[in-house]
């Protein structure tokens, strides 16, 4: 009863409007530089790929080559990660696992990106013209790896990059090895969330502001989530013997054993919420996926 209670008056959380301007313009971005690319990789995050990817996307590209690369892989449950990608693969989608900070997966990507773009380049051969490069741009919500995957294709350290949501915001070309030019877009996320459940699985991660919700009922929901499949992780990390009865019991417990108290011995919920938050988002609570396929 409990748990219905609490994602029932959470709902409210997920369900705002997200489509400031900058938002419209990277899907006009998107929209005008499509005719322009051979290959569209599309980011999602391993931990929800289901909710890191953009429905808006799926009428843009068309029947554009499409690649979906999870990324993250690291802070993302092994099996599920391979559960994921079985599950993509049978729906006749490319996919690869990634993970941008370390490299891993870089070398498949961009053998399956120019392998899906040869049938746009095949045909400049085909009329004798000079073959060109493949013509690939990424795309994606925010947060989830855009710029660090472009700054390990090209090599270079030069895009910004940060763990907030929405840094990248105009257009980039890149000239990058084995033979791609890379095309980078601002995140952009949809106009509404209709599945309260994707709005706090966006929150958790990172891929929207914590200055815009209530981060500490959204970090209580997170732990109550976790204790059913990674209650081993929140026992290790917080040094707890055993998963109190409510979530409300839960998160008061964590902050307490991390030492968050005010005068009176009463947990700092904020500072509890933060350190929660961060700890998830930092794999800290070890690998965890928050979606199966």
């Amino acid at each position: 009863m409990e748990e219905n209670m609490q994602y029932d008056d959470l709902g409210t959380l997920a369900q705002l409007n997200w489509f400031p301007g900058h938002m419209a313009k990277a899907k006009r971005i998107i929209v005008e530089n499509l005719k322009l690319v051979d290959v569209v990789i599309e980011l999602r995050d391993a931990r929800i790929p289901n909710s890191s990817a953009n429905p808006i996307l799926k009428d843009l590209i068309g029947k554009k080559p499409h690649l979906i690369a999870l990324n993250k892989i690291d802070l993302a449950d092994n099996n599920i990660n391979n559960k994921w990608e079985e599950y993509f693969t049978s729906m006749g989608k490319s996919v690869v696992k990634i993970n941008s900070l370390d490299g891993k997966g870089i070398r498949q990507l961009v053998t399956v990106a120019d392998e899906l773009a040869k049938v746009k380049t095949a045909k400049f051969a085909n009329k004798g013209v000079k073959p060109r490069n493949a013509r690939v741009m990424i795309v994606g919500i925010p947060n989830v790896g855009k710029s660090s995957l472009i700054n390990r294709l090209s090599g270079s350290a030069s895009l910004k990059t940060a763990d907030k949501p929405g840094v990248t915001r105009a257009k980039q070309w890149i000239k990058i090895k084995n033979n791609l030019d890379l095309l980078d877009t601002p995140g952009i996320l949809w106009p509404k969330f209709e599945d309260p459940e994707v709005g706090l699985n966006l929150a958790f991660t990172g891929a929207i502001s914590d200055e815009v919700y209530d981060i500490e009922r959204a970090a209580e929901i997170l732990l109550w989530r976790l204790k059913d499949d990674y209650a081993k992780n929140i026992k290790e990390r917080y040094k707890i013997d055993e998963i109190p009865q409510t979530s409300e019991e839960l998160f008061t417990l964590v902050g307490k054993k991390r030492g968050f108290l005010q005068k009176g011995g009463i947990v700092d919920t904020e500072k509890t919420a933060i350190a929660v938050l961060k700890d998830f988002r930092a794999g800290k609570l070890g690998k965890i996926s928050l979606e199966r396929p």
